[in-house]
């Protein structure tokens, strides 16, 4: 189990206490935990850290990622970060100090009441976001199925932006290599169309394609291709690929054709190495 920052040397104590609590890590060092305790809840998120970052360069590129990584979708306005005319979140302002960065939670849309805080830090060779205290306004289960998953793929996507992609996770892979393994990969999501779709090929052809790739990137990270290839699609810290971020590069997969870079790769964090 990988350290978070209130829990430093991966201790089960603070799990114990709470009524409620997940956690998981993957391999090369990704860590989430969420913590409930009443009608508030905690959150840690990690990726591995090679060096340290001052907390106001944290401070900055939040309020930076806060645009770019939402296409524009969230603002900030003041302290606060906003959808369209709606004031989402609020927040007071930012205490600074050389590792960290936190701000209070003082209310907005998504917060049942003000209370609670948001932190990012370089901590024992990790960078941990955490949220603690905060009160969401959402009923548990909607939230736990629609807003808390957005905060995990945001957060984690923010996290290794920040961390950067070197050093790399790996002896990257020619771009040969990546081809034959993508042929390999079309040829058997249109093999299993043909098969399994013979009246709705194209429909059986894109769902089969999405979960495939969605569930060979976030498991094990190869798909067939990529085992016979000898390579595997990881994050750019080296930990394993979420669910949301091999949507991510599946859906951004057709700007490569545009790019003539891999383009999908830079947008969800990933990397392909060989294995």
């Amino acid at each position: 189990r990988a350290p978070s920052r209130m829990n430093p040397k991966g201790a089960t104590g603070t799990a114990q206490r709470c009524p409620w609590h997940f956690g998981r890590a993957s391999e090369g060092g990704h860590y989430v935990s969420v913590r409930w305790t009443g009608g508030t809840v905690a959150i840690d998120d990690s990726v591995a850290m090679p060096n340290t970052v001052s907390g106001r360069t944290l401070r900055d590129s939040f309020w930076a990622d806060v645009e770019s990584l939402t296409f524009g979708l969230a603002r900030r306005r003041g302290d606060s970060v906003c959808l369209g005319p709606f004031e989402m979140i609020r927040l007071g302002p930012a205490a600074v100090t050389r590792r960290g960065v936190k701000w209070p939670i003082e209310g907005g849309l998504l917060a049942r009441a003000p209370g609670g805080r948001l932190r990012f830090e370089t901590l024992y060779g990790r960078l941990v976001a955490s949220v603690e205290g905060y009160q969401p306004m959402l009923p548990r289960a909607l939230y736990v199925l629609t807003q808390l998953p957005v905060h995990h793929l945001w957060t984690r996507m923010h996290l290794l932006r920040v961390r950067g992609r070197q050093p790399a996770p790996g002896v990257p892979v020619d771009p040969a290599t990546r081809l034959a393994a993508a042929v390999i990969d079309a040829g058997v999501c249109i093999a299993v169309a043909a098969v399994a779709g013979r009246h709705r090929r194209l429909g059986v052809l894109l769902g089969f394609t999405a979960g495939y790739h969605v569930a060979c990137w976030s498991g094990s990270g190869r798909t067939l291709g990529g085992a016979i290839m000898k390579q595997r699609v990881v994050a750019v810290d080296g930990s394993r690929v979420t669910a949301g971020q091999a949507a991510l590069r599946l859906v951004a997969l057709p700007l490569v054709a545009l790019s003539r870079r891999n383009l999908h790769d830079e947008i969800s964090g990933t990397d392909v190495v060989a294995d």
